[in-house]
């Protein structure tokens, strides 16, 4: 204790009386049990001391010792006698009847067992024995404050893994348990199902799926607290992914399902809010069949903050449908949208594609390697095609190749068979890879690629769901396999949950909001209605179209059962449907061909009968449900504002993105003119919103598309407001490098426009275009840097604001090193001489220092040869030794020694330039000021100093 440092030695003679009021407020930034180690005060040793006041009488004291525990573990851990006297003073101490002291305890429970963790060897079983059972009694405390630190401190301990299974299957869960059962008191059951449900996903899953699982679902229909089903609902995703796929869709959806039909609207909407992190844990072919359906219901609930929440989570929900072999794009592990590439390694003797994989439009498409052959999905031909049904056909092609006969020719020549990629926009998809989470385990050492390999969907920030059931999925629906195709009308849940709403619906139908629900409901079932057309084979297609052909010449402007009937009838076909679509896929091509023929025959004649049928068709598609879809372009209605929210468009353009990277390219045309509608929207938020991702949007539709709709709207931004300009600007590098050369050079007329802003106090505006132009120089030649960029730089240079003044130099020598780099001589000598003019010359100050610090950053950067420095700039810079103004000088005395004289050029014996340089420091060490002569002599030692930040100093 000699060692230890000694603090308030003038209060050593009240310490005894008064306690420790006298500390002050900032005791605790101090060791506040220093008092432990004042002499002269009493006769006893500090422990003794320590016993004496952790059992005061006075409360202070007390909680002074509660609150050090942490120090006194430090100073009593050398010795194993003591240390364990110590913590039994802490058991003791935890059963203080005073609740502020316990509480003061608890809140040092996880630092002493990070101590304790760290001193394992010398105490291995301290914390287990002494102080988990206080975590655990805490949790039961009658004072609420102490039941929150005791539970607060659980959650530290669990997340920092310094509780053992064991506590946790014998202690902990069997207490909250308890604390959960249905005649649990009130209070202490909503705590308990808030701590299990977020301690859930720092447990194993088996611990989990076995101990907590089933009384979480039995708090999920708890009847007497609302409190606890809503607390369950709103953390229902964080269950689901703690327990896994298997366990989610068994116990956990219907569950789910219950909570979404509660009668309390807060419940239904907390649903609402987690819905994607649920349908990340389910399998495909349950999120089409069963959670769209369910998500339906929401979004046409009564209540309109539950259609609020649901028209917020209907993107995300989306996104979950995403799969990269049909989007072709892939969310890396750091968030960035990046193109899927091509599977190598799969055959040793395959052509080896690039690895920046490129996505190939319809006019390069001809030819493919075999390791890049596109898997383009029809949106014709297999309308409720599942995203785990285009996984599994994929994952057999995959294995075929790889299994089957090498053959030496793996490039596929121009006349081989292309039917399979689609006209339009299609995405090479290349051949599909397997994700992180596969369990195929056979297969997974073989197929997937060194790295970049996709295994999290990032977005919407969880990844995407697991696939790993896709095959058993595919070879159970081929032993399903019939020699025609039947549709059965069995009892469907998606048919049956929109009935129910229907009628649910027809009762408030003098209600307006009701009314608008029911026409997007009506508008969403005629399109499930064409979605489902193209199912079945030729018998069912002459059905469809005589019941649709009799559908439209009747009334359409209410919602008839026939109707509902009829889409009944089409939902219920789609499980035969899917398993037709499955079969298909090992047909001929020929049968293919024939389905198709017959098809493009049934939509002409239903176009004849209902010319809007056209513009219905051009919004189908087939990767999502069609409802999900048609709501989610609804978000654009004006209606929309008034009946469910007034930020509703922010939240589409918000969410555009990921439901363009879920459709990919190929379903462009579905969202076109949604995008267009936002860009135009009158609230600037909304278009701020887009414009800050457009250059993800571009990532996603590739160099045609953006082009084509892209580069329009992109124009409309760079005209708009300051807050909206800047959403471009931050990404004007990462949306110009994706358009052609002739297209890019268009915007150099345009980039002078960036330095005018609405405000010209707004200077992070220009600072933002100085980064972005330091960027933009490799995108262009010399030759259109130096007549356009040359003209901003210079500008950005005598900006008002020293921060943009101090990125433009920056921007000045990339400028010059553009020139050299590519041979430009003859411009970089000409830039030089306006840079000598402009700022050597300068009449203020300011201009002369600025162009010390050009030529010392040309130095660092070496961006022009040394030969040219010193016969156009090294004389101009030295002459600056006779400037006026202190702070030029300094700068120079800075280039000077901390740059130039370090260089090996400058310390070559002999060097002509080197006289001149060393007489110029010499008489800058002698000079009159100060600062300019420390500067000149110190030799400082830091080789990558930040020169920018003392520079600012002066």
């Amino acid at each position: 204790m000699a060692g230890i440092p000694l603090y308030f030695v003038d209060l050593q003679d009240d310490l005894d009386d008064f306690g420790f009021e006298d500390y002050g407020p900032d005791c605790d930034s101090m060791r506040i049990t220093a008092f432990l180690d004042i002499p002269g005060q009493d006769n006893l040793t500090p422990l003794a001391r320590l016993e004496k006041y952790a059992f005061s009488d006075n409360i202070f004291n007390r909680q002074i010792i509660a609150r050090g525990l942490l120090d006194v573990f430090r100073d009593f851990s050398n010795n194993e006698e003591d240390f364990l006297t110590v913590m039994e003073i802490v058991v003791r101490l935890s059963e203080d009847a005073e609740p502020t002291v316990r509480t003061e305890l608890m809140e040092q429970i996880p630092p002493i067992a990070i101590f304790l963790q760290e001193s394992r060897p010398k105490f291995p079983t301290a914390f287990f024995e002494y102080l988990m059972p206080i975590v655990v009694r805490y949790l039961t405390d009658v004072n609420n404050q102490v039941r929150k630190a005791g539970q607060e401190a659980l959650l530290i301990l669990l997340e920092q893994d310094l509780v053992s299974q064991s506590d946790i299957e014998n202690k902990v869960c069997p207490i909250l348990l308890d604390l959960s059962a249905p005649d649990s008191d009130d209070e202490y059951k909503v705590e308990a199902v808030n701590i299990i449900c977020k301690m859930a996903s720092m447990l194993s899953r088996a611990t989990v799926e076995h101990m907590l699982l089933p009384r979480f679902c039995e708090l999920c229909s708890d009847g007497k607290l609302f409190q606890v089903r809503k607390i369950c609902a709103a953390n229902f995703g964080d269950i689901c992914n703690a327990v896994g796929q298997e366990a989610t869709e068994r116990l956990l959806i219907p569950k789910f399902f219950e909570l979404c039909s509660d009668s309390v609207w807060g419940m239904r909407k907390a649903c609402a809010e987690c819905f994607m992190a649920v349908s990340y844990t389910t399998s495909p072919e349950v999120r089409r069949s069963k959670l769209s359906p369910l998500f339906i219901s929401l979004i046409s609930d009564t209540c309109r903050w539950v259609r609020q929440a649901a028209f917020q989570s209907l993107g995300p929900f989306i996104s979950t449908f995403a799969n990269p072999s049909s989007a072709g794009l892939y969310i890396q592990e750091d968030g960035t949208l990046s193109i899927r590439p091509s599977m190598q390694d799969v055959n040793s003797n395959s052509c080896q594609p690039s690895n920046n994989i490129t996505l190939i439009s319809s006019s390069t498409n001809a030819t493919l390697s075999c390791s890049e052959q596109p898997m383009g999905i029809k949106p014709e031909s297999s309308t409720e095609e599942t995203s785990a049904e285009v996984n599994a056909n994929l994952l057999v092609e995959n294995l075929n190749k790889d299994t089957g006969e090498e053959s030496t020719d793996c490039c596929m020549g121009p006349g081989e068979d292309t039917s399979q990629v689609s006209q339009g926009d299609k995405v090479a998809a290349g051949v599909t890879e397997l994700t992180k989470d596969s369990s195929f385990s056979g297969t997974n050492s073989r197929l997937q690629p060194a790295e970049d390999l996709f295994n999290t969907f990032l977005y919407w920030r969880p990844p995407l769901p697991d696939i790993s059931q896709d095959l058993e999925l595919l070879q159970f629906k081929t032993e399903k396999h019939k020699d025609s195709c039947s549709v059965p009308c069995n009892n469907c849940v998606a048919s049956s949950e929109i009935k129910k709403v229907l009628e649910s619906l027809q009762e408030h139908i003098d209600d307006p909001d009701v009314q608008a629900q029911v026409q997007v409901l009506s508008a969403a079932l005629r399109a499930a209605q064409f979605d489902s057309v193209g199912d079945c084979e030729t018998k069912k297609l002459e059905e469809s179209s005589g019941k649709l052909q009799n559908e439209t010449t009747s009334n359409e402007g209410a919602v008839s059962d026939a109707t509902c009937e009829q889409v009944d009838n089409d939902n219920h076909s789609s499980p035969a449907s899917q398993d037709s679509i499955s079969d298909q896929s090992t047909t001929s091509t020929q049968k293919s061909t024939d389905s198709e023929e017959q098809h493009r025959v049934f939509l002409k004649k239903e176009q004849e009968n209902n010319p809007s049928f056209e513009d219905d068709k051009s919004k189908l598609q087939d990767i999502i449900p069609q409802p999900l879809l048609d709501q989610y372009l609804s978000m654009t209605d004006p209606a929309r504002a008034q009946t469910v929210d007034t930020e509703i468009a922010k939240h589409c353009a918000y969410s555009l993105p990921g439901v363009a990277l879920t459709l990919g390219r190929q379903n462009w045309h579905c969202l076109k003119d949604t995008y267009e509608t936002l860009a135009s929207d009158v609230q600037w938020k909304v278009r701020r919103t887009l414009a800050f991702s457009i250059h993800e949007l571009a990532v996603i539709l590739g160099d045609q598309l953006t082009a084509a709709d892209l580069v329009p709207i992109f124009n409309g931004f760079l005209k708009d407001l300051d807050e909206v300009r800047i959403g471009v600007l931050k990404h004007l590098y990462d949306f110009l490098k994706l358009l052609h050369a002739d297209k890019r050079r268009e915007y150099l007329y345009q980039l002078q426009e960036f330095v005018v802003t609405d405000n010209s106090r707004n200077w992070r505006f220009r600072y933002e275009l100085a980064e972005q132009l330091i960027l933009i120089l490799e995108l262009y030649n010399p030759n259109d840097v130096y007549d356009y960029l040359r003209h901003i730089a210079l500008t950005l240079c005598s900006d008002k604001v020293s921060e943009v003044r101090w990125i433009s130099f920056k921007l000045v020598v990339a400028i010059l090193q553009k020139f050299y780099a590519n041979s430009a001589n003859a411009l970089g000598l000409n830039f030089i001489n306006e840079l000598v003019v402009r700022f050597r010359h300068c009449s203020k100050w300011v201009g002369r220092q600025a162009f010390a610090f050009i030529c010392q950053a040309v130095v660092e950067e070496e961006c022009m040869p040394v030969d040219q420095f010193v016969e156009h700039l090294l004389p101009s810079l030295l002459s600056l030794a006779s400037d006026p103004v202190p702070n030029v000088r300094v700068l120079l005395a800075k280039a000077l020694r901390q740059t130039l004289l370090e260089k090996a050029y400058f310390k070559s014996v002999g060097n002509p330039h080197l006289e001149a340089a060393e007489e110029t420091i010499l008489a800058l060490q002698s000079d009159r000021d100060q600062d300019v002569s420390f500067f000149a002599t110190i030799k400082l030692n830091q080789g990558n100093m930040d020169n920018t930040a003392i520079n600012k100093q002066n």
